[in-house]
């Protein structure tokens, strides 16, 4: 599994508005500069940042963005899909069929199931991570998650022991 260079950038984007200047907002050139994009790639990625509603453009000589919510309202699993789509959807099958007008496992694929139990892991972790999580340092959100992480495995053990 890979993370794209898109997804990575629109989380960093967001954070960089966050932290830099949440009141006046951040223009091209700056998230530019300070994630060493171009200014053409740095556009693109505010521009879907924007349709998708996680900022908003701020006019004037000193236009640029801000955050359209509050970094506790943002969730990393909305801005991930946003920005790439899930890990697995429904479609994928369709889009790996070989050769073929069907994928040759379409009936039974045990493969599938892989890739649904670990999108819904996915999912159910990073509904809950948000960008006020990963606004301070490395350490810090370390701790957070590493939290989350250990509530959803004792969720899920408990789940199972209530089998």
């Amino acid at each position: 599994m890979k993370i794209s260079a898109q997804e990575e950038y629109g989380l960093r984007i967001l954070l960089r508005i966050a932290r830099d200047n949440p009141e006046e907002g951040l223009t091209i050139a700056d998230l530019s500069v300070a994630e060493g994009l171009s200014a053409s790639y740095a556009a693109k990625i505010t521009r879907i940042l924007r349709l998708n509603g996680f900022i908003e453009s701020t006019r004037g000589k000193v236009g640029g963005y801000v955050l359209a919510k509050n970094p506790e309202a943002i969730v990393v699993n909305h801005v991930l899909k946003a920005m790439g789509g899930a890990l697995f959807d429904e479609e994928f099958c369709g889009l790996h069929t070989g050769g073929l007008k069907l994928c040759t496992n379409s009936i039974d694929c045990s493969v599938r199931s892989l890739w649904r139990i670990i999108q819904l892991t996915l999912d159910t972790l990073l509904e809950k991570v948000t960008l006020k999580d990963l606004m301070d340092s490395e350490m810090d959100a370390a701790v957070i998650l590493q939290r989350m992480m250990e509530d959803q495995l004792r969720s899920l053990e408990a789940r199972l022991v209530s089998r």
